[in-house]
């Protein structure tokens, strides 16, 4: 599609690396059927913010798609596509209490799931992908239902420390934060393998092998200052969809 004819122009990028996002996160079957949200912040504080059209299955979302949200402004909800009241309530809470989630991104994927029911949700270090989130995530133990307003801004003041960017969120999913479509996406992406790795190795009812706090902490370090990995992964995954001739980007 020709530059000047692509319609919503505002923040295209954006637009086409949250579709492309979308897309792949229903490949990884980490998505909800036509639930769950991911958002983007567009104006300085982050009150305003892309997010996918109401009960549209990621697996359809195109970069067009994407509807601006108000965070401030409760007739956001009357537009058309709007957000339902649970993604209001969650999205909205936390770029109105969390101006450093420029993206936000919530699924209830299976494995980040299953270690939000467990009565001891943390996720220890036992390899590489794991060691990322050591001291880098926060668990939300107060499950109160949907997340309506009320429910959302609670969750969204858990994220008081920068340096934490994942949210275990209890009885529910996770919400993964950070400052480009591609970070966020990366993050979420390597959460739910280390979750997956984590489960698997419980399941086997054998020992596990924890790394020490020292080595956790340095390996966490050490792949926060990887150069450039989230968007050349992001990068890649936009050239299989468009060598497969997929529309996100339309």
């Amino acid at each position: 599609m020709n530059v000047e004819t692509r319609p919503n122009m505002d923040h295209w990028q954006e637009r086409v690396d949250l579709a492309a996002a979308f897309r792949w996160t229903a490949r990884l079957n980490m998505h909800e059927a036509v639930a769950n949200h991911f958002s983007f912040a567009i104006n300085e504080d982050g009150t305003r913010f892309l997010m996918n059209p109401n009960q549209v299955h990621f697996s359809r979302v195109k970069a067009s798609d994407l509807i601006v949200v108000d965070a401030n402004d409760p007739e956001t909800l009357e537009g058309p596509d709007a957000p339902d009241p649970t993604a209001w309530g969650l999205h909205g809470g936390m770029h109105r209490h969390c101006p450093h989630a420029r993206c936000a991104m919530h699924v209830h994927s299976i494995f980040a799931t299953v270690l939000a029911s467990l009565a001891d949700s943390r996720l220890p270090p036992i390899d590489q992908n794991s060691a990322t989130f050591f001291n880098r995530m926060v668990i939300d133990e107060n499950y109160g239902g949907l997340a309506f307003e009320e429910e959302g801004e609670r969750c969204a003041k858990l994220f008081d420390d920068p340096k934490k960017k994942v949210m275990v969120m209890g009885n529910h999913g996770i919400m993964i934060i950070g400052t480009t479509v591609a970070e966020t996406f990366n993050r979420l992406f390597y959460f739910e393998r280390s979750c997956e790795t984590y489960i698997r190795a419980l399941q086997t009812g054998m020992p596990l092998r924890v790394l020490s706090d020292e080595i956790a902490e340095k390996t966490a370090q050490e792949l926060e200052t990887y150069p450039e990995q989230d968007e050349r992964h992001l990068s890649e995954l936009k050239a299989i969809l468009d060598a497969e001739g997929s529309d996100y980007a339309a």
